[in-house]
């Protein structure tokens, strides 16, 4: 069985930083299809472009653009490519990062989609450190990625404690965009007392419904913000905003810049 050392994946290196035992990568995705591997230290991938399947001994993960995936160093995998051009984006630490930035290890075992969209954010800016690499970034991305990592290990122990059963239903409603928001229709559909979602969603949201539904809409917008070919006009229709003002402002206030702005500098490698 194949282990891919630190920095290394399958494909084609198209940029790179290396520095305090990270390494943060992009990758053109070329063959088909992956051997059977495992890789040495755990690592985030995002899907820049294309369509893959992600493949481990328990499921079949599919992977549009904008997929969000973390890998443990322990899970075998390979992965297939259903599209001509596929990019990743890899963020990769070593084992022992986690010591060093007290995380509890323990949490991390097997790989796992990540839809939460405010990780999502956390991501992108990641990204556009990766490409900006100015003097501030090497420790603005060390910040960001413990902060990442942080955010998970906080779910991972809340999925193994007490986090109710109806919290995944209710992540699949906002996944949809339903326009039916309404305390009644979520407690009807969730079979859970109105009074009782009220006071549970931010706990086990981290934030109000409405601020999760707006970072869903950009957790959107920031994959389709990668395709050149699409204006802002629309994106901000794609993803659900009134108007392009709309998109504009809600995204001022995750990202503290325009989406014009954040594009050109993501899109300038």
């Amino acid at each position: 069985m194949k282990t891919l050392t630190l920095g290394n994946y399958y494909g084609e290196k198209k940029q790179e930083l290396f520095f305090n035992d990270i390494v943060l990568s992009e990758y053109d995705y070329l063959i088909p299809r992956t051997d059977w591997h495992y890789h040495e230290n755990p690592y985030f991938m995002y899907l820049l472009q294309g369509d893959i399947y992600d493949v481990n001994k328990k499921r079949t993960t599919v992977c549009p653009p904008g997929s969000f995936l973390l890998h443990n160093w322990q899970e075998e995998h390979y992965n297939a490519k259903e599209s001509t051009n596929a990019r990743g984006f890899h963020i990769e630490f070593k084992r022992d990062w986690f010591e060093t930035k007290k995380l509890d290890v323990n949490l991390w075992e097997g790989s796992q989609l990540i839809e939460n969209p405010e990780l999502h954010h956390l991501l992108a800016k990641l990204y556009f450190e990766f490409k900006c690499q100015d003097e501030f970034s090497e420790a603005t991305i060390e910040l960001l990625l413990y902060e990442l990592c942080e955010k998970i290990e906080m779910k991972n122990r809340s999925i193994f404690t007490n986090e109710p059963t109806w919290i995944a239903p209710l992540k699949e409603l906002l996944h949809e965009g339903t326009t039916q928001l309404s305390l009644d229709f979520l407690s009807e559909e969730l079979k859970v007392h109105p009074v009782h979602l009220s006071r549970s969603i931010p706990k086990y949201l981290g934030t109000t419904l409405g601020d999760y539904l707006r970072q869903q809409k950009i957790k959107k917008a920031l994959s389709y913000m990668l395709n050149p070919k699409l204006s802002l006009t629309d994106i901000a229709y794609m993803c659900g905003f009134s108007d392009q003002s709309h998109f504009i402002r809600t995204f001022k206030l995750y990202f503290a810049k325009t989406p014009k702005t954040y594009r050109k500098e993501i899109l300038r490698g």
